[in-house]
C-alpha cells in the first residue's frame, strides 16, 4: 500500500512525508511499468534531485528523530518546561510542542522576531514566521529562513530524569529549505506577495504611456516602463497618462506629439522613468513637462483607489441611500434599536444608572483583509419583564455577517451576558474611560443613527417662503447647508456613512487622523518598514472608517494616496464646520431656516448688478484667464455676490499698507463654503502631512481662473461650482521654479510665488482705486524657462493676509467626449 493513501498523509508537512515514504517504502499504485520505458532517464533525474533531496532527508531524519525520544520518553509538562527554560512561546497541542522542540533542539533556539522585537518565530515550509504583533493594531509580518539563534538549553533536572537528553549536544545550525516550497509561498496569493498587490505597488501601476522619440531604444523603454508596472500604448488618447519624448519632437510637431496636444496629454522627458522610480507618477508628469499643454494627469490614471466613474459614485450613494432606508433605526430614549432585532417596536436599548448598553465596535486588519463591525445591545420590552441581548457580526459594506437575539427573563441575566461579550471581544470592561486596544481584539466607534440629522430635516417651516434674503442668496446658503450634498462627497471619499455619520464628525479626531498620515509620510521618505506602514495604515482606517465592500482596504504606501487622504480630510474639517454650525444655535422660533442659516455664517453677501462694471471685471477675468489646458469645459459667470466676513475687514487692515496686493481665485467644493465664509480661508492644522503642499503650508492662490476651477470637484452631473476672488497682500514674493516645502519665508519675503510657464498678460493688469491690482490679461507665455509649473501659483502663510472680496456661482459647461 502506498504512504500517500493513509489517512492523514496529506496533513503531513513534506519532511515528514518523506520519512514516512523512506520507513514504509513508496507502495504501489497498481500501474506496471511500461515495457521499453526510459529506467536510465529517470535515474538521471533522479541523481539531479539527489542533492537538495539529500540534505532534506538528513535534516527530516534528525529532526524526526530527536521528536520520536521527546514524544516516547517526556510528558507534556516536562516538554513545557524545556521550551521555557529556552524563552520560547508554548504553543497548543502535543504535536505543536514537539514540532516547537524538535526544530530547536536540532538547530538551536529562536532568538525573538528582530521587527517587532517580542514575538516567537515558528517554522513554516518557506520560512520562520512572527506570530507576534507589532502594535496593539497590527500583526507582525516578519518572515526570514535565516533567523537568528543561540546553543540549546537542557535544564539539569531534566537531564538526570531522561537519558536522551543526557546524551544530547546542543548546537546552532541553518535549516535547509525546499526550493519547491520556497517558490510556491513566493507565489501565494496572500495580501502582500499577491501579483496584482504587487503591482498596486509599483510607482507605473494602471499608468499607461506612449513612446516618441527617445535615445534609448524602443524595446529598453518598454521594458524599463513594464517593470515599474505601466503599460506602452501605440496610439495617444484621453487614457494616456503621457507622452515620452524629446524637446526635439516637441519643436518638429510629429504626429504623437499633435495627437497628444489634441488630447490634452503632457508630453514629458526621458528621465521621468527613471526618477518616477520613487513614485508620484502623476506630480512628476507635471513637473518633467516639456510641453505647454497637459491637463491634470490625475484624471488619466486610476490610483490604487480607483474613482469611481460618475455614474459608479452615484450608484454608489443611491445604494447607500437605499441601504439607509432600508436600515431606519427606531430611536428610543438613549439609543437606537437595531431593526434586525426585529422587535424595534416592541422594546427599547436599556439605559441604567446614566449607561446605555449599547456598543458597535470595529476591527481592520490589512493582513487579513479584514474591515468587520461588531454590534451589541441590551433591549428591554416596552411592556412585560422581558429582557433581550442583541448581536450582529459582519464586513462593511456588504450584506455579509448574521445576527442573534437571546432572550432573558431577568435584568441582570441580559446585562452580565453583554458584559461578558464585551470584554471577549475588546479586552476592556465596558465603560471603562481609559479603553486600551489589544490586538486581534475589536475598538469601540461613536456612532450617531441619523436623528439630529432627521430632525434638521424635519423643518417647521419651509425654507424660502418666509426669508428676507434675496433670491440669489437664498439659493447659495441652499447649496452649501444642503445635508445630502455633504453625505455624496464622504461617499466619494468611500467614508462609511454607518460608522462615521455626518454627525459623529469630529475635529480631534481628524485631527488625529492628519498625525497618522504625517507618521507614515516620515516612514515613506525615511527607512520602509512594510509593518509600520500597515500598523499606521490600520490605524488611520480605524479612526476615519472607510467602506470598501468585499475589497481590501488598500495600503497606505505611496506619497499619491497620502496626499489623495489629506485632501479628504481637509475637506472632512470644512464639512464638519459646515454640519454643526446647521445644527447649532437657536433657529429662532417663525423664522425661517435659510435665514437663520445665514446669520451663522456671520459674512454679509450683496448681490452684484449683472450691468455693473464689477459683474464686467470679473466676467473678462473669467473669460481672459481660462487656461489652453483646462479645455475640457468653459465657464459661465451666472452671479456674482459681494462678500464681507464680520472681523476679516479689521484683521487685514495691517495688511492694506503693503505693496503687491493683487485680487486671486481660489477654488474649494461647494460643501467647504459653509466653514470658508464663516471661518475665512484656514491653513492646514499642523497635524497634517507636508505631502500635497507643493510649497508648504499656507493659502494658495491663482491668476488663471481654471486653475483654481479644477479644485471645485464639479462634474457633468453636477456643474454648479463656487470660487472666490481674494485681496491677497503679497508683498516681496519669494520666486520658485520647482516645488520646496517652505515652512519659515526667508527675511524680508511676504509670500512666495511659484512661476509659471504661462501667466496673464501683464500689460493688461488693472488697478482698482484702493491699489489692488487684477492681472485680467489674456494668458500668454511668461518668458520663464526651465520651471516645472505650467501656472502661477501664489501662497501666504498668514491668513490676515486675506480678505475675501467675491462670491462667484459659476456654471461648468463641460464639452462631450463623443
Amino acid at each position: 500500500m502506498a504512504p500517500s493513501v493513509i489517512q492523514g498523509y496529506k496533513k503531513l508537512s513534506k519532511d515528514d512525508q518523506d520519512i514516512l515514504v523512506k520507513k514504509l517504502g513508496s507502495g504501489t499504485t497498481g500501474k506496471r511499468k511500461a515495457k521499453g520505458s526510459n529506467g536510465a532517464a529517470a535515474k538521471k533525474v533522479k541523481a539531479e534531485e539527489t542533492e537538495e533531496e539529500k540534505k532534506l532527508k538528513e535534516q527530516s531524519k534528525l529532526v524526526w528523530k530527536i521528536r520520536d525520544e521527546l514524544s516516547k520518553s517526556m510528558e507534556n509538562s516536562d516538554l513545557k518546561e524545556l521550551l521555557l527554560a529556552n524563552d520560547q512561546d508554548i504553543p497548543s497541542g502535543e504535536s505543536a510542542l514537539l514540532d516547537r522542540l524538535s526544530d530547536g533542539m536540532a538547530f538551536g533556539a529562536l532568538q525573538r522576531c528582530p521587527e517587532c522585537k517580542h514575538g516567537q518565530l515558528f517554522y513554516r515550509s518557506d520560512g520562520y514566521h512572527c506570530s507576534g504583533n507589532l502594535t496593539e493594531w497590527t500583526k507582525c509580518i516578519y518572515t526570514t529562513r535565516e533567523p537568528k539563534r543561540k546553543k540549546w538549553i537542557i535544564p539539569d533536572d531534566l537531564k538526570e530524569e531522561v537519558p536522551f537528553l543526557k546524551k544530547f549536544k546542543s548546537k546552532v545550525a541553518a535549516r535547509v529549505f525546499s526550493a519547491a516550497h520556497v517558490a510556491a509561498a513566493s507565489e501565494s496569493t496572500d495580501s502582500f506577495s499577491s501579483s496584482s498587490r504587487a503591482d498596486e505597488k509599483k510607482p507605473l501601476h494602471h499608468v499607461k504611456v506612449v513612446l516618441g522619440k527617445t535615445t534609448k531604444s524602443k524595446a529598453e523603454m518598454t521594458k524599463a516602463i513594464e517593470k515599474l508596472g505601466g503599460t506602452v500604448a501605440s496610439k495617444v488618447d484621453s487614457t494616456v497618462a503621457c507622452v515620452i519624448s524629446s524637446k526635439e519632437d516637441v519643436q518638429k510637431m510629429s504626429k504623437k506629439i499633435k495627437d497628444a496636444k489634441a488630447a490634452d496629454v503632457h508630453v514629458v522627458s526621458e528621465d521621468f522613468v527613471t526618477d518616477v522610480e520613487k513614485g508620484g507618477a502623476a506630480l512628476l508628469i507635471m513637473q518633467k513637462s516639456i510641453a505647454s499643454w497637459g491637463s491634470d494627469p490625475h484624471s488619466r490614471i486610476a490610483t490604487v483607489e480607483e474613482k469611481p466613474s460618475k455614474s459608479k459614485s452615484k450608484s454608489k450613494y443611491e445604494e447607500m441611500e437605499s441601504g439607509t432606508k432600508k436600515l431606519k433605526m427606531m430611536v428610543k430614549g438613549g439609543a437606537a434599536v437595531d431593526p434586525d432585532s426585529g422587535i424595534e417596536h416592541s422594546a427599547h436599548v436599556l439605559e441604567d444608572k446614566g449607561k446605555v448598553y449599547n456598543a458597535v465596535l470595529g476591527l481592520v486588519d490589512l493582513v487579513r483583509g479584514t474591515n468587520s463591525y461588531y454590534k451589541l445591545q441590551v433591549l428591554e420590552a416596552d411592556k412585560g419583564n422581558r429582557w433581550y441581548v442583541f448581536r450582529a457580526w459582519g464586513r462593511v459594506g456588504t450584506t455579509v455577517g448574521g445576527n442573534k437575539l437571546e432572550t432573558f427573563h431577568s435584568r441582570q441575566g441580559a446585562l452580565e451576558q453583554f458584559l461578558n461579550l464585551y470584554e471577549e471581544k475588546t479586552g476592556n470592561e465596558f465603560g471603562t474611560k481609559n479603553f486600551v486596544k489589544y490586538p486581534k481584539r475589536f475598538y469601540p466607534l461613536d456612532i450617531d443613527y441619523g436623528q439630529e440629522e432627521e430632525d434638521l430635516q424635519k423643518l417647521k417651516i419651509k425654507p424660502g417662503s418666509k426669508s428676507t434674503l434675496a433670491r440669489e442668496v437664498q439659493e447659495i446658503i441652499q447649496m452649501i447647508f444642503d445635508i445630502e450634498s455633504m453625505k455624496k462627497a464622504m461617499v466619494e471619499f468611500e467614508i462609511d456613512l454607518k460608522k462615521m455619520p455626518l454627525g459623529k464628525l469630529s475635529r480631534k479626531q481628524i485631527e488625529s487622523a492628519y498625525s497618522v498620515l504625517t507618521e507614515l509620510n516620515g516612514i515613506l521618505t525615511g527607512e520602509r518598514s512594510a509593518t509600520r506602514i500597515l500598523d499606521a495604515s490600520n490605524r488611520f482606517y480605524t479612526l476615519i472608517p472607510h467602506d470598501f465592500g468585499m475589497k481590501k482596504p488598500p495600503m497606505l504606501d505611496n506619497e499619491e494616496v497620502i496626499k489623495a487622504k489629506t485632501t479628504m480630510l481637509d475637506n472632512l474639517l470644512e464639512i464638519e464646520v459646515a454640519y454643526n454650525l446647521l445644527k447649532s444655535g437657536d433657529d429662532g422660533e417663525g423664522k425661517d431656516p435659510i435665514d437663520a442659516h445665514y446669520e451663522k455664517l456671520k459674512c454679509k453677501m450683496e448681490v452684484v448688478e449683472k450691468a455693473s462694471d464689477e459683474f464686467a471685471m470679473v466676467q473678462e477675468y473669467v473669460k481672459n484667464t481660462h487656461a489652453k489646458t483646462h479645455s475640457h469645459y468653459t465657464l459661465e459667470v451666472e452671479e456674482l455676490f459681494k462678500i464681507a466676513r464680520e472681523g476679516e475687514a479689521s484683521r487685514y487692515r495691517p495688511f492694506q499698507q503693503l505693496h503687491n496686493r493683487q485680487l486671486l481665485w481660489h477654488g474649494s467644493r461647494v460643501t467647504n463654503y459653509a466653514g470658508i465664509l464663516s471661518q475665512g480661508l484656514r491653513i492646514a492644522p499642523p497635524e497634517a502631512p507636508v505631502t500635497g503642499y507643493m510649497f508648504g503650508k499656507g493659502l494658495y492662490f491663482a491668476d488663471m481662473v481654471s486653475k483654481s476651477a479644477n479644485y471645485c470637484a464639479t462634474s457633468t452631473a453636477s456643474p454648479t461650482g463656487l470660487l472666490l476672488l481674494c485681496e491677497v497682500a503679497l508683498g516681496n514674493m519669494y520666486e520658485r521654479k520647482h516645488a520646496e516645502y517652505v515652512s519659515k519665508l526667508p527675511k524680508g519675503m511676504h509670500s512666495t510665488k511659484g512661476l509659471g510657464a504661462t501667466g496673464p498678460d501683464p500689460g493688461a493688469t488693472k488697478t482698482l482705486p484702493n491699489g489692488t491690482q487684477v492681472p485680467i490679461g489674456h494668458g500668454v507665455p511668461s518668458g520663464v524657462s526651465g520651471s516645472s509649473l505650467l501656472y502661477n501659483e501664489y501662497i501666504v502663510y498668514d491668513v490676515a493676509q486675506v480678505e475675501m472680496k467675491y462670491l462667484i456661482r459659476m456654471k461648468f459647461n463641460y464639452k462631450s467626449l463623443w
